[in-house]
């Protein structure tokens, strides 16, 4: 297992705590070790939640190795459910526990206990937390939901939101709503906010809407096998795929939608005076693969970017990203190696990164502005305001989020206008931050001071100058009028034109000479 201070995710039993964590009435017991407890900060501090996961962990030390761990596991779950009383347990074991194979599955079988009791395998070596998530709600389903009688109405489940979903509570708002103006009611919305006693009742749905793949799919797998119940293959995340998903919808059911748009603003406002000044702008697009689908037809047919790169981290979902990467013409990258990310975003050079939180860093790093669309997120990703993705009101606000941190085209006007104004050059720094004002000294050379010193990026992303060339003034003003998100590689590749010609000196010259060589 490789243990790092970024990742994307977590281990499988990470996975279990949403789940059991979204839920009521459910409670986990995790057999691990004492430290392993770390985990209930990502719900109380993250996702800002009021109360604590409700998780007994079973915190053997050292010297219980010594002893008997399973009957430490066997009294925490009685004293769970004596303390909790739950209408039912699951029961699994950490990454550190499953090396000492005190086996929880098994231990589960023998206890005697009056509810129901659900083995979690969850491999923490070779798999991670979507799968844990999805895994464990495909067995919380499994061995908890009852044949029914259809609903009279026509019904559907809504499968797959967990805790520390990206905008999963704004998401089964909206979409309810559009399923209310479809003639549609919600049977159950699970895992989140649902008791075991309502998985029991999701076979009375006539189908189910698969809204988180990456937690639902296996259990919306098994409800269409043993309940004959269809699932929605659409998130519907932008305007398309919502067309998509009605219609989708009304396939299965046979009703006739009339759903309506006037909430929806996101067409207009991307043909608007300012917003077509956006069109073209490069996008590298990475995090899970059900938001980088979304995300990328949203970007290209709906916002008219240009997608450079695209990518996810969960390898469960490979092989669509690589099917989408493939229509799209670009290269799909399946790591969960953030390092791997940001070098292929350095090689890319893109003008907007659409990522996860991660990714949010990597672009501060390289001067690159990027939208956070994906978990893993950080806390200002859990806003108090309402701020769904799906349906049209989250197409509404996936246009402000992806427009947000683009300088828009007076503003980039202004700013190459006024590039050499005392307050403006790229080295007086932000206003906003406090910055003051410096006047760009030159030495005797005619090379500004700037261009020679080893020093942190300044604002545009440029990188650190290479001590073996110096720029000239004339080459370094010229560079400057290139725009800020594709100056650092030009920057680059001069410096490596000029070291292979063996100058020590870039002119305005060697500039256009380098620009010339490089676009044959």
């Amino acid at each position: 297992m490789k243990l790092t201070v970024w990742t994307y995710e977590g281990p499988p039993h990470v996975g279990a705590m949403r789940v059991a964590t979204a839920m009521k009435g459910l409670h986990y017991v995790l057999h691990a070790p004492q430290g392993d407890t770390y985990a209930d900060l990502l719900f109380t501090m993250i996702e800002r939640r009021n109360h604590r996961p409700p998780v007994t962990y079973t915190t053997f030390q050292a010297r219980d190795l010594g002893a008997d761990t399973a009957t430490l596991f066997k009294t925490s779950c009685h004293d769970a459910v004596d303390r909790f009383d739950p209408e039912a347990i699951i029961v699994g074991a950490s990454c550190t526990a499953e090396l000492i194979q005190d086996d929880p599955a098994g231990l589960a079988e023998t206890m005697g206990l009056e509810i129901p009791v659900i083995p979690l395998e969850l491999p923490s070596y070779s798999r991670k937390e979507n799968f844990g998530a999805d895994e464990t709600f495909y067995q919380i389903v499994r061995h908890l939901a009852k044949p029914q009688e259809r609903t009279d109405r026509v019904t559907c489940n809504i499968l797959g939101p967990t805790a520390l979903g990206f905008r999963a509570r704004d998401d089964v708002e909206e979409l309810t709503g559009l399923l209310s103006e479809m003639g549609i009611d919600v049977n159950v919305v699970a895992p989140l906010n649902a008791r075991p006693s309502d998985i029991a009742r999701i076979p009375a749905a006539h189908f189910n809407v698969l809204l988180v793949p990456e937690a639902g799919e296996a259990a919306a797998r098994f409800l269409e096998r043993e309940y004959k119940q269809p699932f929605t293959k659409t998130v519907p995340i932008g305007v398309g795929a919502t067309r998509d998903f009605i219609a989708e919808v009304a396939a299965i059911t046979g009703v006739s939608p009339k759903i309506d748009e006037s909430r929806l603003r996101l067409p207009w406002w991307s043909r608007s005076v300012d917003s077509t000044y956006l069109t073209g702008k490069r996008v590298f697009i990475f995090g899970d693969g059900t938001h980088v689908a979304a995300h990328a037809r949203i970007a290209r047919d709906e916002m008219g970017f240009e997608v450079v790169g695209v990518g996810c981290y969960n390898r469960e979902m490979a092989r669509p990203i690589r099917a989408l990467a493939k229509d799209y013409g670009v290269d799909a990258l399946i790591t969960d190696d953030y390092l791997e990310v940001e070098q292929a975003i350095e090689a890319l050079s893109p003008e907007m990164i659409l990522g996860t939180q991660m990714e949010r860093h990597i672009g501060k790093r390289l001067g690159i502005p990027c939208a956070v669309i994906s978990s893993p997120v950080h806390v200002q990703d859990f806003p108090a305001r309402y701020s769904p993705q799906v349906g049209f009101e989250g197409a509404n606000v996936i246009f402000d989020t992806l427009i947000h941190p683009l300088v828009m085209g007076l503003e980039e006007h202004l700013l190459t206008m006024f590039r050499d104004d005392f307050e403006f050059h790229d080295d007086a720094g932000a206003s906003h931050h406090g910055g003051k004002a410096k006047p760009q000294p030159v030495d005797a050379s005619g090379g500004s001071f700037s261009s020679k010193m080893k020093e942190e990026p300044h604002a545009g992303g440029d990188p650190q100058i290479n001590d073996n060339v110096i720029w000239l003034s004339d080459a370094e003003r010229e560079l400057k009028k290139i725009p800020f998100f594709v100056r650092g590689k030009a920057r680059r590749n001069t410096e490596a034109f000029a070291l292979e010609k063996g100058l020590h000196e870039i002119s305005l010259d060697t500039l256009y000479e380098a620009k010339a060589h490089y676009a044959r």
